[in-house]
Parts: C-alpha cells; structure tokens; sequence
C-alpha cells in the first residue's frame, strides 16, 4: 500500500471518529445535516411516484431493483443520478464503503413512513456487506436499538427484558465504552447514520408505530450530543410531532447478476 493511499485512509477515519456515537459501539456514526435543504427537496421531488409498493404500515421501492427472492442476488444496474450526486459523492469522501466487496453502495431501499406509522425491530440480513447508510428526509424520527433474543433470555421482540449496561472494547480504540439497551438514536431531517461491524451483524433495529416521539433528552437518546439542533428539541419538551419521513438506505448487495443490467440501467436512468 503506497504512503498516499495511507494517509487517505487515515484522514477518512479522522474524519468519520468525530462522528462515532459514543454511548453505542463505536461501529455506529451520526452525521447531522449531510445534505442540504435544498438538496432534501431535490430528492424527493424526484423519486418516482409509479414506483412505490404499499405495505401494510409503509410504502418503499427498490432502486435499481428488487432483489431475487432464491438467492438474495440484485439484477446489476447504475442507481439513478438523483441518488449518487451528491450523496454516494460524500460517501467516497469519507471512505464508508471503501472496505465493502464493490466499495460503494449498489442498492438503494427508499421508505416512507407517515405519521404513526413504523417497522417491527429486526436486522438487515446476509445479504448485504456489513455497511449499512441511512439518510433522513422529511422530518426526525426515533430509531430504536436493541439486542437480539437469545436463548439466555430476551422479550419477544429481540429487546432485553431491562437495560443492560456491556463493557467492551473497540479493537482500534482501546479505551472502554457503555453500552445501554435499549435505546433510541434521534434521526433529523437531513442526517446520515452509518451502521457497520458488530452494530450491524449484534443488533436490532425498528422504529415505533407512534405518532409523537417523547421524552427526548440527553439521557434517553444516544446521539444527544451529536444532534445538529438538541436546543430545539428541549424548547419543545422533548416531544416531536412526526411527519411524514423518508429514508435513503444505501447498501452494497454481496451478489450481483448482469444479466438485466441494460434493461434495468435504462429503466433507472429515465
């Protein structure tokens, strides 16, 4: 490895370090105010209205394609130009992908959830390389976390019957860290959260099917410290009113098939 592509890689892990959610395993980072206003309103206002499939508590489309129920393979093709730039641009920047097998996302899952609605805790699943990012739009939202039911003992729905606090340590930091379950990670307008390593493939995540997230503070919510605007939410007494949100899950699927690759990759780019 030549001493320039060193040193990029060290400047990428400074970078993301500032953003590591303290309070969790530091394989989890929040990045408040990822992109613009004006670049939120350009998302949305281009994702495609004829491609949304309605589930029973959300709508979502799969972008560029769903993947193949046997296997767990995606149909190759390029996602659509509103979902690379400038989003997949800052995360070559910041070197998230960078150690996946096709280092950069090459699926994109869009959700939408209105107000009250939500998603049972659960895990993404192999199918994916352990690199989960996440950006908001639309409105703030609460992700819950929690650990997965073992045979040890655990709630039905893989949360532990009353927090837990774990000692660990994170292989390239040496210095120990808490870590409570359940817990909440506070997701604004704009806002990335990554999700790699041990938080990935250890954890559950879910979002609860309420209408107003409440009794938001330092205290309940891991990323306190990182939110990009925590003022605003104690002038409103910890509660916000949910909206409608929309998620940007960006992922890079382990099996990839070119076979419907100029058909799909035609399709997206309209």
């Amino acid at each position: 490895m030549s001493e320039i592509v060193e040193q990029s890689i060290a400047a990428e892990a400074d970078a993301l370090k500032a953003f590591r959610i303290a309070r969790l395993p530091p394989d989890f980072y929040y990045i408040p105010n990822f992109v613009s206003v004006e670049e939120e309103a350009s998302i949305l206002q281009k994702i495609p209205s004829q491609r949304w499939v309605t589930l029973s508590h959300r709508r979502l489309q799969a972008h560029p394609s769903t993947l193949t129920e046997n296997n767990n393979t995606l149909l190759g093709s390029p996602l659509p130009l509103y979902l690379v730039k400038p989003v997949v641009e800052r995360f070559k920047d910041l070197g998230i992908f960078r150690d996946t097998p096709h280092a950069e996302p090459n699926h994109v899952l869009i959700n939408e959830y209105r107000k009250g609605e939500g998603i049972m805790p659960h895990e993404d699943g192999s199918a994916y390389a352990h690199v989960v990012a996440t950006v908001s739009l639309g409105t703030s939202i609460c992700l819950d976390v929690g650990r997965k039911m073992t045979a040890e003992g655990g709630s039905s729905d893989g949360r532990p019957s009353q927090t837990e606090t774990i000692e660990a340590t994170h292989s390239s930091d040496l210095s120990p860290y808490s870590l409570l379950l359940p817990t909440r990670i506070l997701q604004e307008p704009r806002s990335l959260l990554i999700t790699t390593g041990t938080a990935y493939t250890d954890l559950l995540h879910g979002i609860a099917s309420v209408e107003v997230d409440e009794h938001l503070n330092r205290d309940t919510v891991a990323n306190w410290d990182l939110l990009g605007d925590a003022k605003a939410v104690e002038e409103k007494g910890g509660t916000l009113d949910r909206e409608t949100r929309v998620s940007l899950t960006y992922r890079d699927v382990l099996k990839v098939s070119s076979a419907a690759g100029k058909v799909l990759g035609a399709l997206g780019r309209r």
